[in-house]
This record gives structure tokens, C-alpha cells and sequence, in this order.
């Protein structure tokens, strides 16, 4: 049957057209029943006046093909331009990131031959939200953003995979021993998801030493499900690990689109030298024609790619001891097309029975829980560029408030400054008050505590306002200063 698949192809930037054109002869050759529409994402953009790096019609193609094989690409490095990769999975709602990393040992290098980890990472919250902004002269701030129903689908995505692809284990890294309210909900969810899959194995690990025994046994894991940027860190350790972060593809799914690219850069001093490794897309590749249900061609694919890499036939980033022939990225290419129809003697060849989707993956409908919430107080964060004197500060700051209201401390980064103020504490100009009731109050009163320091000249930057949710505190606490 001539199941036929409509595709937006982008060939990104730097090393991008090399790699792309190298991976569509394979599927070319390879029979895959594609048709190709090619879009632009990147510098092509921006050069034409795009400051997002997208063209309008590359928009329409993407939402009506709902598959994207994509490139690396560049985008400037200031701040008026976000990540075309960052803009692309949040817009289209492609919420988890899978990027598998598997040893194969002996034909490229690693020190881990037994290693098989796939590393699920969530898409489109954490500090990839890009919510930052300057503040004062001296602290800029980004706002983390870790949700209930943010972690569910991505927790449950990788329990889901894990399942689907006959994984036994499901490992979670949080920092929440430090960051307990947002990393604290990731975890909690991850604990409470898990008893719904008692085939599955699951644990806990605090991310550091997480990370240090990834790094050293790697092999002790098997799926990995993480917040954003701990993800987006690990899967490049993983892969590089595994033998070259240029040989791992990764996909993102939505309950919409797809989209399926290298995980590493445009690598734009190896353009034009017939030197890059296509592998990282043609993995990509692979991961896409599962997803588009040609499991027939994806298993040639990898196979003939698998043979060529056991026949040693390797570019410079994997030339090793076991390596017949350093080659370029032509003639990389031409041996995989060469092996179409082969299999690895001593790698384990791959077998596709069956096409994995995540839009094969029913996610139960979200149930909206509500806690019952009270105003407490807020924390008030000022520019003190003037007053650098802690206590004449506070004279001028307490009587403004409100009866209702008590300062109950000032912090400067965190630490606290008063009323237990030391000498030996390094300050910014970035101050905050934390202005707190008995009792719940309504915001009437915090817009007139507001209102006095605004005629009084005190001018604030922010203010984050202090909840209970079923009576648990909604908001940090405070480094203390020691006595």
C-alpha cells in the first residue's frame, strides 16, 4: 500500500543543507514514500525582515503537513530574537522531547558499550518559558514555570513510552531538597503517576548526583523523565556519552505536530567541507518514519546505517581505532545507500513491528484541581540605589503600611538583611520586603499599602503576592541570616 506522507522539510543553516540533502537521497533511495515541501527556518528569516526566524508560509506548511524534519539552525545571539527551536515547540504544543542514546560499542568510541537511555524531556515550561527581565542596574530575573498540568502530560508521555517500547524503568531528576515549591510539583506528580503503572520500575533522583551517575554508569538507566532545562543539559552529556552528540536524532510530539531534528548546532566552520556527520538527521529521520507509520523503511534505514558503521567506514568526529576509512559526508552516505538491505553482523539489528505515535498515546482528559486559596501578604522588591542603610530604610517603610500589615523581613538576593542584618553580607541593589497579615486579607489592602509608598516617592519593581493553597504556604521562605 502506497501510504504516501506529505513532509516540511527545513534545511536549516550552516552544516544544515549537507546533512539534509545526505539524509533525503537515503530515503530516497530507500524507497520512502514521501513527498517534500521545503520551508525556511533560520537566516534566510531573519535576513528578510522576520524577527522570529519563520516565514509566514513556513507556519502554513508545518500546520498542514503536522510533520517537520528540520536542520540546525542559527539565530543571533541578542536579546531581541528567542530560539526559532524554543518558538517552534511551544507554538505548536509539542511537549516532549525523546532523544534516545544508545552505545555501539565497538565501532564508536565510548567508555559506556552498554549504555540505552532515552531521555524524555519536557518542551514548554521550566525557565524556557523566556520570561526574563532586568530589573535594576545590577539583577536581571527569569521566571520558572513548572505546572501541574505541564508535568502531567510529560510524566505521563514517558511512563507511556516506556510501556509502548518494552522499557522496564522510569527515572525522575528534580532539585526539589532546593527548589520545593516547582521542582517539589514535578516530583510529586512523578510519584503519584507512577502507582498508576505497577509494571513499570520507578525512582527518584536529586539532579546532581543524578547526573554524576549518568555520567558514570549511564547504563543503570533506562527511560529519563526531566523538567526543561535539566533535559536539554543531560540529553547532550547522554549523547556524547554514547559516542558523539552528532549521532543522536531527537523528536517532539505533540497532540498536533511532530517534529523530528539533530540535537546538535549548525556547526557553521564545518559548512561546505564535505566533513559533517549526517547521522544526527538520518536518526531523525528514522524516529519520523516510525512516527508516520513506515516502520518497513525506517528499519532499512537504520540497518543499512548500523552496517556501515560496523564496516568502519566513519567521519572524522567518530574515526577511531576500529575505523576502516575516514570519510566525508558524500561518501558517508553513499555506503549507507550502498547497505540498504543489510543488516549488522555483530551490532543487534533493529526491528520495527509496529509504528509508535504520540498521537497513539491516550492521555486521560485533565481534571482541574482547586485549592483553597488566601491572600496573605506580598513581597515587595525595590530598586535601592539610594538608601543603602538597612534601618533608615525601614523607618521610612513601616509607617506607610497599613494596620493589617507587619514587615516581616527585608532579603537582598534571597538573604536576609534584616532584621537580622550582618556586615559580612554582599548587597545588590535588589531588595525585597516580605509585608505579611495575621489573617487573610483582601488586595484593598495591599493596593493601599501601595498607594502610600507610591505617594511617599518609595517606587517598587515588582510585587509577588503571598498565598496559602488548603492552608500550605505558597511561597519560599527566607535564607536567615546566621546569629
Amino acid at each position: 500500500m502506497d501510504n504516501r506522507f506529505t513532509i516540511s522539510v527545513a534545511y536549516g543553516d550552516g552544516i544544515g543543507p549537507e546533512i539534509t540533502e545526505a539524509t533525503l537521497k537515503i530515503l530516497d533511495a530507500a524507497q520512502a514514500r514521501l513527498d517534500i515541501e521545503t520551508v525556511d527556518i533560520g537566516e534566510k528569516a531573519y535576513a528578510a525582515g522576520y524577527p522570529s526566524g519563520f516565514f509566514p508560509e513556513t507556519w502554513d506548511s508545518i500546520r498542514k503537513n503536522r510533520v517537520l524534519l528540520k536542520a540546525p539552525v542559527a539565530s543571533p545571539g541578542d536579546n531581541r530574537h528567542k530560539s526559532p527551536n524554543v518558538i517552534l515547540r511551544k507554538m505548536l504544543g509539542m511537549y516532549a522531547n525523546v532523544r534516545p542514546c544508545k552505545a555501539l560499542a565497538p565501532f564508536v568510541a565510548t567508555q559506556h558499550p552498554d549504555m540505552d537511555v532515552v531521555i524524555i524531556r519536557e518542551n514548554e515550561e521550566d525557565f524556557y518559558a523566556g520570561i526574563e527581565h532586568r530589573q535594576c542596574s545590577e539583577v536581571t530575573q527569569c521566571t520558572r514555570l513548572i505546572s501541574r498540568p505541564g508535568s502531567e502530560k510529560i510524566i505521563r508521555y514517558a511512563f507511556e513510552y516506556a510501556r509502548t517500547h518494552y522499557r522496564e524503568k522510569v527515572t525522575c531528576f528534580s532539585k526539589d531538597n532546593v527548589l520545593k515549591l516547582t521542582d517539589g510539583l514535578f516530583h510529586k506528580v512523578f510519584n503519584r503517576i507512577a502507582q498508576e503503572y505497577p509494571d513499570i520500575e520507578h525512582e527518584h533522583w536529586i539532579v546532581d548526583v543524578g547526573t554524576a551517575r549518568l555520567a558514570d554508569t549511564p547504563e543503570h538507566f533506562d527511560v529519563l523523565v526531566v523538567p526543561n532545562l535539566y533535559g536539554d543539559i543531560l540529553n547532550d552529556m547522554t549523547a556524547q556519552l554514547a559516542g558523539s552528540i552528532g549521532m543522536a536524532g531527537s523528536a517532539n510530539f505533540g497532540t498536533t505536530c511532530a517534529m523530528f531534528e539533530t540535537i546538535h548546532g549548525a556547526v557553521k566552520h564545518r559548512a561546505g567541507k564535505d566533513m559533517a556527520n549526517p547521522s544526527g538527521m538520518i536518526m531523525a529521520a528514522v524516529m519520523m518514519l516510525n512516527h508516520i507509520g513506515q516502520p518497513d523503511i525506517a528499519e532499512w534505514v537504520h540497518n543499512a546505517w548500523l552496517s556501515t558503521l560496523e564496516d568502519g567506514l566513519h567521519t572524522y568526529d567518530i574515526y577511531n581505532a576500529h575505523s576502516q576509512e575516514r570519510v566525508g559526508t558524500e561518501a558517508f552516505t553513499r555506503a549507507i545507500i550502498d547497505r540498504l538491505g543489510k543488516e549488522p553482523k555483530v551490532l543487534t539489528p533493529v526491528r520495527y513491528e509496529q509504528s509508535f505515535s504520540a498521537h497513539q498515546t491516550q492521555m486521560p482528559p485533565y481534571r482541574q484541581r482547586y485549592a483553597h486559596k488566601e491572600l496573605f501578604g506580598m513581597d515587595i522588591f525595590f530598586d535601592n540605589t539610594v538608601i543603602q542603610e538597612v534601618e533608615r530604610f525601614v523607618e521610612q517603610l513601616s509607617p506607610l503600611l497599613p494596620a493589617a500589615l507587619t514587615l516581616q523581613f527585608i532579603t537582598n538576593r534571597g538573604v536576609e538583611i534584616w532584621p537580622r542584618n550582618r556586615s559580612n553580607i554582599f548587597l545588590t541593589d535588589h531588595w525585597c520586603c516580605r509585608i505579611k497579615a495575621h489573617r487573610p486579607i483582601t488586595h484593598d489592602v495591599l493596593l493601599n499599602a501601595l498607594e502610600a509608598l507610591a505617594k511617599a516617592g518609595m517606587h517598587w519593581l515588582k510585587t509577588e503576592h503571598l498565598y496559602t493553597f488548603d492552608g500550605s504556604p505558597g511561597y519560599s521562605e527566607v535564607v536567615v541570616a546566621p546569629h
